[in-house]
């Protein structure tokens, strides 16, 4: 059964009397060298667990279960869970679940996987949730090898962004902390039914095994970057003062300047690095007010 063909995808559709659902950003791949693109390229070792957020009609499932040792698949519409014990009855490496991922306890779900070998993630991410779940798996604090995405192709510029940059954000910092991520490719609009409106592109994050980063207060860091974000248009000193009442803007300028910084900086011209050195800095003078 060919499911990236059009007319397979709406008999299925139709035998189940199901649509597509616009609340779950259903769009299903209609292009087979996409998916086994995807597949080939999610992780570099077939001894691994791939967890997959959203199967669909199991287009994807069916390539990650030929290459990886297992596949966990997370489904949230209970309505394709009829469908997809038929389009991955032959497959007995695929464990099916009707579950929100935003509700699912990861580390109790992926333990057993884990004790077996390496876990990595393969999504085709909802446009309206990316930015949840991708904090979610980072923040869940399990040895992920890697989490490869398709996302709408403007966040997946966001992801991948440089420091000072247009879209350099908070997202890319915080990211940057976890990982390094990579562009692998755009996926057009008209790849999928139905269309989105914009282009879609996929993104490969390989988890830090070792973090060249390690803020002395994580959750300071986190801070520092969310308060120089929050009014990027404002110098970094001026947007940290909103974010930290605790210190006054001298402060803040001395610890900036002393970090090799210009006083006038704005936050999108640091890098993951300067910001675990500058929290670092506000973390020490914390201790000593």
């Amino acid at each position: 059964m060919n499911l990236c063909d059009l007319g397979t995808i709406k008999q299925i559709m139709a035998a189940h009397g199901l649509t597509f659902r616009k609340e779950f950003g259903q769009n299903f791949l209609t292009r087979r060298e996409v998916v086994e693109e995807i597949a080939d390229r999610c992780c570099d070792d077939e001894n691994t667990t791939i967890l997959e957020i959203g199967p669909g009609i199991g287009v994807l499932t069916q390539e990650l279960a030929m290459r990886h040792r297992k596949v966990i698949a997370v489904e949230i519409d209970r309505g394709l869970i009829p469908v997809l014990h038929g389009t991955l009855a032959e497959y007995d490496n695929i464990e099916l679940h009707n579950a929100d991922v935003m509700e699912v306890d990861l580390p109790a779900l992926l333990a057993p996987a884990f004790a077996e070998g390496p876990v990595a993630v393969c999504a085709n991410l909802p446009y309206y949730i990316t930015t949840p779940i991708l904090m979610k798996l980072l923040e869940s604090g399990l040895p992920f090898s890697t989490i490869t995405v398709m996302v709408q192709a403007e966040v997946a510029q966001r992801l991948c962004a440089k420091a000072g940059s247009g879209d350099y954000g908070a997202i890319t910092a915080v990211l940057a902390y976890y990982g390094r991520a990579e562009r692998l490719f755009t996926v057009p609009a008209g790849y999928f039914v139905p269309p989105p409106k914009v282009n879609s592109a996929v993104v490969r994050i390989d988890l830090w095994q070792d973090r060249p980063c390690k803020p002395i207060d994580e959750a300071l860091f986190f801070r520092v970057i969310k308060g120089a974000f929050e009014q990027r248009r404002k110098t970094l000193v001026n947007a940290l003062s909103s974010a930290f009442p605790e210190f006054s803007k001298e402060e803040l300028a001395e610890e900036i300047v002393a970090a090799g910084h210009r006083a006038d900086i704005r936050g999108e011209k640091l890098d993951v690095a300067a910001f675990s050195d500058l929290a670092d800095r506000l973390a020490a003078r914390k201790e000593n007010k």
